[in-house]
């Protein structure tokens, strides 16, 4: 008798036996049970590929589409349906994906980490050691995550996907240092309240801050998840990422976690460059991970873009053409990676936290498989630019060190001259503050407060109070000043005491204007830059308005001085083009300084050249052992698994030709005269420390 079935048993048969007969004649149905509409895969194919390649394309664009060629009308619930079908798409090939790496052996934690660029991280042996073994940056963005668990709620498929995921570092990792406190938060010499008349100390960081408005910068509490923090390399392949939870990327949690997962992988001698790098340097070494960090050797530095929102003597100490062991790093990749990643936001704002999710990982999965296709091109690019910048700087250098009779001891002590000039731009020392606050206070008393006295007893007796007040509020303060410094007497106005201290308020005022023309001028030209987008015009219009208000201001207070420093006019800053034109600081003459710069260019070129060797001979390598094991792989599961190998195999052709490409330009770059590497294949270091094949 043969077995009776329920009835929901017999549904869920049926629904089994209808999606395979989908999907063995190529369609996805759009149904969990019995689907009354079906995708093709190779449309689900080219729908995943032309949204790789460009973000904006999105689900409700590919169903317009679709409904166009097949002459039906639009319905918005086709995209629901469109939707479903591809999510089992891009799960059928996740799966697919989990059993080529089991079969490849690259299942091993941190895999993708150690071997995303193998450029960066495929270790050889006998080859020239680099001062940084590894170099990131590492940043945050905001465009493209903003949802809230209130209106979606919770989805577990996140917590199932993110576990076997290439780049998202787990929550509770992160949160392990949400404790750790900013110091430059609570930064004394910041929070100071400083006397009347003087200015506070400077900080970069403030400057880098006050570029957003407040109102934006605190709405992101509003959302649980308001973004993304990721470190790239400097072959801006994406190695790790994190959400940013109800925060912006200033919280420290987030690269201190990215940090901490960087250094736990990769190791020491390490080169890390951050947007605000000079101040989280503090926050890191007072962090949990200060100790850790010191033994490992990790450098931070400010990436080369980000350079100029930042001090003058600040850019002396964290610039990367200013740190040795850099060599020619700009240290700006995930720029270049937001550059891209940016265009998701149209989509994923809106979106559900899984579908958010699925699409940022599926852009990073094009974007790193783009960076890698493009590889030995980058390199080739790279190599042919630093070889041409050798070779136009040594030129111009010698000619400029002829003309002015410098050497290169010479071009050296301009960098430390430098740095000792804005060393010497600081604020008076804390004892003099209230000397040059009690010269300011006597100037008040004889040019404005007796003043208006007598124009007060003239005009009428009724104003005699007020200004009597003011007065004696003036005179009150002198005291307590004079207590403070202990002054048995009033100072003579036009005293040594009194000339001294009131050159040194007149200082202070120069340097504040000098900073705010500076700043605006800076974001001025970076406004200049971006002409092209909405609202930049009007807003370039308001900061030309506070340009000329700030000229004015640094022309009254650079004539005050003694002796009196040159005028500027509006000409002057309106033909500066670009920001690193932009110096007011004429501490030396211009030709030192532009051959001081040519100068630093070249030692970084010059030891670029030896990185790019190491890393021609890594690709090589990795491309050589790679072809080895895949072949290796694929005979075995054809006899073990003969569909995992056929697919494998028809994988490894794409790979094979990207392949032959970098080979044949990787060839070029050995042919050059000026190659100075090892030419053909090294020998990669123990598979333990690599990690890249078994």
């Amino acid at each position: 008798m043969p077995a009776v079935t329920s009835y929901p048993q017999r549904n869920r048969a049926r629904s089994y036996i209808a999606r395979r007969t989908l999907i063995y004649h190529g369609y996805i149905g759009c149904g969990p049970l019995y689907p009354t509409a079906a995708i093709l895969l190779r449309t689900l194919a080219a729908y995943r590929q032309i949204h790789r390649s460009c973000p904006q394309f999105s689900i409700q664009a590919q169903v317009k589409s679709l409904c166009f060629l097949h002459d039906t009308p639009y319905r918005p619930y086709l995209n629901a349906q469109f939707s479903a079908a591809y999510d089992i798409y891009l799960e059928i090939l996740h799966c697919v994906k989990q059993r080529h790496r089991t079969a490849l052996n690259h299942d091993t934690p941190n895999w993708c980490m150690l071997n995303s660029c193998p450029a960066c991280f495929y270790k050889l042996e006998d080859k020239p050691a680099l001062e940084f073994d590894w170099l990131v940056s590492i940043d945050g963005n905001n465009s493209l995550k903003h949802w809230n668990s209130s209106i979606y709620g919770s989805n577990p498929r996140i917590d199932s996907r993110k576990a076997c995921s290439d780049y998202w570092l787990d929550t509770c990792d992160v949160d392990r240092f949400k404790d750790e406190r900013d110091t430059n938060d609570d930064n004394w010499e910041d929070k100071t309240i400083a006397a009347k008349g003087t200015t506070p100390a400077f900080n970069c960081v403030n400057r880098w801050c006050n570029a957003g408005p407040e109102t934006r910068k605190k709405m992101f509490s509003v959302f649980d998840e308001s973004g993304i923090f990721i470190a790239a390399c400097r072959h801006r392949f994406v190695v790790l990422a994190c959400d940013m939870i109800r925060s912006g990327e200033l919280l420290t949690k987030y690269p201190l976690a990215i940090i901490d997962k960087l250094l736990t992988v990769y190791g020491k001698n390490s080169g890390c460059a951050y947007d605000i790098g000079c101040a989280f340097s503090k926050t890191l070494t007072n962090s949990s991970l200060g100790m850790r960090v010191h033994e490992l050797d990790l450098h931070l530095m400010v990436g080369a873009f980000h350079r100029h929102a930042h001090n003058c003597k600040c850019q002396l100490d964290w610039h990367p053409m200013y740190i040795p062991r850099t060599r020619h790093t700009k240290g700006e990749g995930c720029e270049h990676v937001f550059s891209s990643s940016n265009e998701l936001a149209r989509s994923t704002r809106h979106a559900s936290p899984f579908h958010q999710r699925q699409t940022i990982e599926e852009h990073f999965s094009f974007w790193d498989t783009d960076k890698y296709t493009t590889l030995s091109n980058f390199i080739w690019n790279h190599y042919c630019e630093v070889l041409n910048s050798i070779q136009t700087l040594t030129a111009e250098l010698a000619v400029i060190k002829a003309e002015l009779c410098l050497t290169d001891e010479d071009l050296i002590q301009f960098l430390k001259d430098e740095r000792v000039y804005l060393d010497g731009l600081k604020l008076p020392p804390v004892q003099d503050q209230p000397c040059i606050c009690y010269v300011e206070v006597l100037d008040e008393l004889a040019q404005r407060h007796l003043e208006e006295i007598n124009n007060a007893l003239a005009i009428a007796r009724i104003r005699v109070d007020s200004s009597y007040v003011k007065l004696q509020h003036a005179e009150g303060l002198v005291r307590h000043i004079e207590t403070q410094s202990a002054v048995d007497q009033w100072w003579e106005i036009g005293g040594p005491e009194y000339r001294h201290f009131k050159e040194e308020a007149s200082l202070g005022k120069y340097r504040t204007a000098l900073d705010e023309l500076e700043r605006l001028v800076v974001m001025r030209l970076f406004e200049l830059s971006k002409l092209s987008l909405s609202g930049t015009g009007k807003a370039l219009q308001h900061r030309s308005d506070a340009i000329r208000n700030a000229i004015n201001c640094y022309n009254t207070q650079a004539t005050a001085l003694n002796p009196p420093h040159s005028k500027i006019s509006w000409k002057d800053i309106a033909d500066y083009g670009f920001v690193a034109e932009f110096n007011l600081l004429a501490w030396s003459k211009p030709g030192h300084r532009e051959a001081t710069t040519k100068f630093f260019k070249l030692c970084q070129a010059c030891k670029e050249i030896t990185r790019l060797n190491v890393e021609v001979c890594r690709l090589c390598t990795a491309i050589h052992d790679e072809e080895r094991h895949m072949l290796t792989i694929i005979q075995k599961l054809q006899v073990s698994d003969p569909h995992l190998g056929c697919e494998l195999q028809c994988q490894h052709h794409s790979r094979a030709a990207i392949n032959a490409m970098h080979c044949y330009h990787l060839n070029h770059i050995e042919s050059l005269t000026e190659f100075s590497g090892v030419r053909g294949v090294g020998v990669h270091t123990d598979v333990a420390d690599c990690g890249m094949f078994e």
